[in-house]
């Protein structure tokens, strides 16, 4: 296998314990790459420490929604400064978060739209956190011309018609635990629907735990059970899904 996690947090602090015996499980169980996201002020370092010590895994570093009050003036320019480094593949996650109340409304828009217009001024792709804000999320990547440098939405959970407007904008859409899920049926019908070159499959370690292990941490080794689920959504094997998403995610984050 050659399993590419598009989206993982393996700095965690639910993996202090065994970080390193984490990483080798996955690695031996063919994820030979990952991206891990670093998105405040505490985890963008711890981030970049990881993306240094190991060659197959790879940072994106951004203001989170949920974080978005706490971002401070350097902030931007401190993320700016990080993405001349040649680790560092996206600006991310960024985006809304409607369901926790954490950051006002408009204080999120406005960190939103000051990270796209740095991601478009460094031509770097965005990761995207759209949690209970569509429509919202649509209308300010429009806004800010989002078109221009595209992105991935990660752990995607809209509907067709939201993935739609993101792949009008020449989005990826990236999948995780959830399509494993019995009762999951919106991430399933959208996945099976995604265009074969724009699909892509993620973790968000520790976070969104596939079935059979759901209600435990998540790992990056699990991705495996994405992949298998998502090949029989698509009615392919494993292998051949496998190969296409991280041929996609290798071209998405411009990884030789």
């Amino acid at each position: 296998m050659n399993l590419f996690d598009t989206h993982t947090h393996l700095d965690a602090s639910q993996f202090d314990e065994d970080r390193e015996e984490v990483i080798q499980r996955a690695y031996d169980s063919g994820v030979t790459r990952m991206v891990n996201v670093g998105f405040n002020r505490e985890t963008i370092p711890s981030t970049m420490e990881l993306a240094e010590t190991y060659d197959f895994i790879y940072a994106a570093v951004g203001w989170h929604p949920q974080d978005a009050i706490t971002m401070k003036e350097g902030d931007l320019e401190w993320i700016a400064s990080l993405c001349s480094h040649d680790k560092v593949v996206a600006i991310g996650e960024i985006g809304l978060d409607y369901y926790w109340d954490t950051s006002p409304k408009e204080i999120q828009h406005e960190v939103f739209r000051k990270q796209i217009g740095l991601a478009r001024e460094l031509k770097m792709p965005i990761v995207i956190h759209n949690r209970d804000a569509h429509e919202d999320t649509i209308r300010i990547l429009r806004e800010e011309k989002a078109s221009e440098i595209g992105g991935i939405m990660h752990s995607f959970s809209g509907s067709w018609d939201t993935a739609k407007m993101a792949l009008d904008m020449g989005f990826h859409l990236s999948f995780g635990g959830p399509v494993t899920f019995k009762n999951a049926k919106q991430p399933k019908e959208v996945l099976a629907q995604v265009p074969i070159d724009r699909l892509l499959i993620e973790t968000d370690s520790p976070y969104l735990t596939p079935h059979p292990f759901r209600g435990k941490r998540n790992e990056s080794a699990h991705v495996r059970l994405v992949a298998e689920a998502a090949a029989e959504i698509r009615g392919m094997s494993v292998e051949e899904l496998v190969e296409i998403t991280t041929k996609n995610a290798l071209e998405r984050f411009d990884i030789q």
